[in-house]
Order: structure tokens, then C-alpha cells, then sequence
């Protein structure tokens, strides 16, 4: 299976064997949201554009939008997350998915960064 890329709003997409992208938020995003208490997730079927604001966590801190990696349609939901949001702060880059993806153009992840560029992003906030 390919790397994870990231975005610098602190979101991950990797893509799985059926092709599919899976959408998540970072270890960093979670612990600077705190205790998820709340989410709210795009609707299968649902276009996206790259960038776009398409879900909302709520911690004991504050809300905050979620953004679309890369355009493309959503194909599926996490409901664990919406049963347990806290799953997203234990498990955020397995379990605590958020949705999944048929991306518009596969070849655009190479747009988003690979770990390395990750790792410097967070150095440098």
C-alpha cells in the first residue's frame, strides 16, 4: 500500500487496494483539537472539490472544518466515529477514519505531501 500524504491543514489521505482514497485527520490534528465529542461527515455520493470544507469535528475546544485532500466522490462514512468520536483522538490515523474517496485524478496525490514534507511542515509552525 502506498504512503500516506498530508496536507497542510493537517489531514491524510491513503489510497487502499480497491482504490479508494482514505481520509483522516493527523496525530497533530487531534491532540491540538483535544477531546472529540462530535463529528459530522460528507454523505456518500457527495462531489467534492479539492479544498473544500466537506466535515466538522467538535472537541471540548472548539469546531473546526475538515477539507476535501483532493476532488473527488465520496463513497463511503466512517459510523464508528459517528457513534464514537473519541475513536478519532485514540485511533486518528487507522480507525478513526473519516470517509473515503473515489478521487476525480488518482495522479494528483503526488500534489499533496509524503511524510518527510509532513515532518517539516511541523517543525516549522
Amino acid at each position: 500500500m502506498p504512503d500516506k500524504r498530508y496536507t497542510k491543514d493537517h489531514e491524510w489521505l491513503q489510497i487502499g487496494d480497491d482504490g479508494l482514497a482514505t481520509i483522516g485527520i493527523t496525530e497533530h490534528a487531534q491532540a491540538a483539537l483535544g477531546d472529540i465529542v462530535f463529528v459530522e461527515l460528507p454523505d456518500p455520493g457527495r462531489s467534492l472539490a479539492k479544498a473544500e470544507a466537506c466535515a466538522v469535528v467538535e472537541s471540548v475546544k472548539a469546531a473546526s472544518d475538515i477539507y476535501a485532500p483532493l476532488a473527488g466522490t465520496v463513497t463511503e462514512q466512517n459510523p464508528r466515529i459517528v457513534e464514537d468520536p473519541a475513536l478519532i483522538n485514540r485511533q486518528p490515523e487507522s480507525g478513526g477514519w473519516f470517509f473515503k474517496l473515489r478521487l476525480a485524478d488518482p495522479a494528483a496525490i503526488a500534489e499533496l505531501l509524503d511524510k518527510a514534507g509532513y515532518d517539516a511542515l511541523l517543525e516549522a509552525e
